[in-house]
């Protein structure tokens, strides 16, 4: 029930009716599923990026999670699959998620985080596959509001007593 070709013209047009030598079609169909945004405080040191995949009729021993960032200008490969900084990235995978977690997070840290599922040994169009990615954004510390706390009380404490002087003098 379907075209039989060989397979270089299958990788070349990517033919979904491609059939090999088994016999039968590869039905391995990945979807991938992640947050669209996580923030982080500025005292946040860890965070963890879920990402949950369905991979029915794929075979789960050839399972490869990886996870890449993308700035404004450039991107990165952080795991693909062994993390480019064990210190800094964590991948941890159970039967339908995994997670990317991040150590010592810092403000440059922010960015869109993607994970990618992929079944090496399936030749089907659709077993690799990347999620929509997750925006991580973390906060800086904000001294603005500090500095204005202290600023209000302040101005606070310079009017009162400068009201209990004039009432002093007034009586």
């Amino acid at each position: 029930a379907g075209t039989i070709m060989n397979s270089n013209q299958c990788y070349e047009i990517a033919n979904p009716h491609c059939l090999f030598s088994t016999g039968a079609a590869d039905k391995c169909q990945v979807t991938v599923r992640q947050p669209r945004y996580q923030k982080a405080e500025y005292s946040t040191q860890t965070v963890s990026l879920p990402c949950d995949f369905s991979a029915p009729q794929c075979s789960l021993s050839k399972l490869q999670v990886l996870w890449f960032r993308f700035f404004t200008n450039k991107h990165e490969d952080l795991c693909t699959p062994r993390c480019t900084n064990d210190q800094k990235f964590k991948v941890k995978i159970s039967e339908n998620s995994t997670s990317l977690q991040i150590n010592d997070l810092t403000v440059n840290d922010s960015a869109v985080y993607f994970c990618g599922i992929a079944f090496s040994d399936s030749s089907s169009l659709h077993s690799k596959q990347t999620g929509g990615g997750t925006i991580l954004t973390k906060r800086e510390f904000n001294c603005m509001i500090v500095i204005s706390t202290l600023l209000l009380l302040y101005c606070t404490a310079v009017f009162t007593i400068l009201i209990v002087y004039k009432s002093k003098r007034q009586s």
